[in-house]
C-alpha cells in the first residue's frame, strides 16, 4: 500500500472534478506527459500547450503565405485579416467591448506602456499592494522619476489578503489630481484571489485601477462588462501554453487618451515628418504596438482561446479548485515523527477565493527550514517540475518570511554588493518558498507522485548551510 493511502483529511472535500473529462483529455491532448514521465507542477509559471493547438496552427501557417502588415498587398492583407480576428476573439473572451487590445510581447510590457505613458508628472501618486509581481513593483520607478509619490499597502500575514481598513484609508486620503492603483486579480505565488470589488471602489474615490490579470485568467472568468479597471494586462502563454511571447494591454476607451506616449515607431503613426517636428499617432490600439507585430503568432492566439472555450472555463474553474484542495489536503498533516509538520503552507488554500497554488515552505525534524534550492533539486530527481524562489514577487516573500524594512536597507545600503548567501546568514532567515501549481492536464497520478516524494522526505534531516544555493527561480 502506498504511504498515501494512509493519510486522510476528512475536513476537505477531496473529490476531484470532471475526472473523466480531463482524463480523456489528458490522453488525448497532453500525452507526451506520460510518454517522458513527466510530473507538471508549474502551471503558474506556464501553461501546457494542446496538441491541437499546435496542429491548427501548422495547418494555417503550411496552407498560407503571410506577409508583413503594414501594407495593401494580398500576403499583408492576409496577415491583417488573421490578427484582427485574434484580436475581436480577446475582446469576447473577455467581454471587452468597451477596450482596445494592444498586442504586446508579454504581460510585463502591457505593464511597462501603463507605466510609462501615465501621467505620474502631474500631481501624480501609485498605489499598490506589497503582493505584486516585479513588473507591477517597476512601474514605481517611472513613477518617482517623474515626481510623483507612491506608497504599498502590506498583506495580512495569516491569510496573505489584502488589510481592508488600510486600503480603504490609503484610498480615502489621496488628494492628487492623477492616481493609480495596481493590484493582481490573483497573486502569481499564493494563489489569493484579491476582491475584483476594489476595481469600483477605487474608481468611485477618483482613482484609475491597472489590474494584473496574468495569474487570474488561466482558470477564472474575467467579464469586463462586469468589472472595468482601466487597464488590464494579461499573457496568452499562461492561459494555454502556445505561442510564448504575445500578451496584451487591454485600455477601456474612456481611458486611453490618459496615456501620453512621449515617442513614436513604426506602425505607430499615421503620419511623420523628417525635415519638420510634426507626427500624428494613432488614435487606437496601433499607438502602442511599436513595429511589426508577431503576425505568424498571433493567429494562434484565437486557436488556443477557442480551446479553452470549448472545455469551459467553469469547468476548468472546478477542476482545478478540487485538485488544489486534494493537494492542500493530503499535505497539510503530514508530520514528522518528531511531530513537527514537514511542510509550513503560507496563505489560506482552502478559501474559495484562491486559485491552483500552493506555496510553502519544507522543514526537518527540528522545525528548522530545509532551502528551497535542496527541494526543487530533489524534485528534479524524480522528474517533478516545481519553482522556487521568490517568483518575482519580493513583497509577499518578505511577509511569508518575515523580513522588515530595516532588515532589507541594510541589505541594500551595504557599500559593498552582498551576495545571496552572505544575505541569509546576515539575517538568519531564508528567503523564497516552494510553489507547487496545478492546471489543465493535471491528474490525480500527478499529485500522488508529488505528495509521496513528500512523505519519503520524512525524517530526513536536510541541512540548510551545507547546501549551495541555486539561482532564484522567476515567474
Amino acid at each position: 500500500m502506498s504511504l498515501l493511502n494512509k493519510i486522510k483529511n476528512p475536513g476537505l472535500k477531496q473529490e476531484l472534478q470532471h475526472e473523466d473529462f480531463f482524463n480523456d483529455l489528458r490522453e488525448k491532448e497532453y500525452s507526451r506527459l506520460d510518454k517522458e514521465g513527466q510530473v507538471y507542477l508549474d502551471y503558474t509559471g506556464g501553461n501546457l500547450y494542446a496538441e491541437s493547438q499546435i496542429k491548427k496552427h501548422f495547418e494555417v501557417l503550411k496552407n498560407n503565405t503571410f506577409g508583413n502588415p503594414h501594407s495593401t498587398n494580398p500576403t499583408s492583407k492576409l496577415s491583417t485579416q488573421l490578427v484582427e480576428e485574434a484580436r475581436a476573439k480577446v475582446l469576447d473572451f473577455f467581454n471587452a467591448q468597451d477596450y482596445y487590445c494592444v498586442f504586446t510581447q508579454n504581460a510585463s510590457m502591457a505593464l511597462k506602456i501603463v507605466g510609462e505613458c501615465y501621467p505620474f508628472e502631474d500631481k501624480g501618486e501609485f498605489l499598490l499592494l506589497t503582493d505584486n509581481h516585479n513588473s507591477v513593483n517597476g512601474i514605481r520607478e517611472y513613477c518617482a522619476q517623474k515626481g510623483g509619490h507612491y506608497a504599498y499597502v502590506p498583506m495580512n500575514f495569516t491569510d496573505l489578503s489584502i488589510p481592508e481598513d488600510i486600503l480603504s484609508k490609503k484610498l480615502e486620503v489621496s488628494s492628487k489630481s492623477n492616481k493609480l492603483f495596481a493590484f493582481p486579480a490573483q497573486s502569481n505565488v499564493s494563489g489569493v484571489k484579491h476582491s475584483l470589488d476594489w476595481i469600483e471602489k477605487a474608481q468611485r474615490l477618483g482613482w484609475d485601477v491597472l489590474l494584473d490579470a496574468a495569474a487570474y485568467v488561466p482558470s477564472s472568468r474575467l467579464d469586463l462588462s462586469q468589472h472595468k479597471p482601466n487597464y488590464v494586462s494579461i499573457s496568452f502563454y499562461k492561459i494555454f501554453g502556445y505561442p510564448t511571447g504575445i500578451g496584451c494591454l487591454l485600455i477601456r476607451k474612456d481611458s486611453f487618451s490618459k496615456l501620453h506616449k512621449n515617442w513614436f515607431a513604426g506602425g505607430t503613426v499615421s503620419f511623420a515628418s523628417a525635415v519638420a517636428p510634426y507626427h500624428f499617432l494613432f488614435d487606437n490600439h496601433e499607438r502602442f504596438e511599436n513595429g511589426t507585430l508577431n503576425y505568424i503568432d498571433i493567429p494562434a492566439v484565437k486557436i488556443g482561446l477557442d480551446y479553452i472555450e470549448a472545455i469551459g472555463m467553469n469547468k476548468l474553474s472546478e477542476r482545478v479548485a478540487s485538485l488544489k484542495n486534494y493537494l492542500y489536503a493530503h499535505l497539510v498533516d503530514l508530520k514528522h515523527e518528531s511531530g513537527q509538520n514537514q511542510v509550513e503552507i503560507f496563505g489560506s488554500p482552502t478559501s474559495v477565493h484562491s486559485g491552483g497554488t500552493l506555496v510553502m515552505t519544507f522543514k526537518n525534524p527540528d522545525g528548522s527550514k530545509i532551502a528551497y534550492e535542496k527541494i526543487e533539486e530533489l524534485a528534479n530527481r524524480h522528474t517533478i517540475s516545481i519553482r522556487s524562489g521568490c517568483f518575482c514577487n519580493p513583497g509577499l516573500d518578505e511577509t511569508t518570511n518575515c523580513l522588515t524594512s530595516d532588515e532589507i536597507a541594510k541589505y541594500f545600503s551595504s557599500p559593498e554588493k552582498i551576495d545571496y548567501e552572505a544575505l541569509i546568514r546576515s539575517l538568519k532567515l531564508m528567503r523564497g518558498a516552494t510553489r507547487v501549481s496545478v492546471g489543465i492536464a493535471t491528474n490525480k497520478k500527478d499529485l500522488d507522485a508529488f505528495i509521496d516524494f513528500v512523505i519519503h522526505l520524512k525524517d530526513q534531516s536536510i541541512s540548510h548551510d551545507a547546501f549551495v544555493p541555486l539561482k532564484s527561480s522567476a515567474n
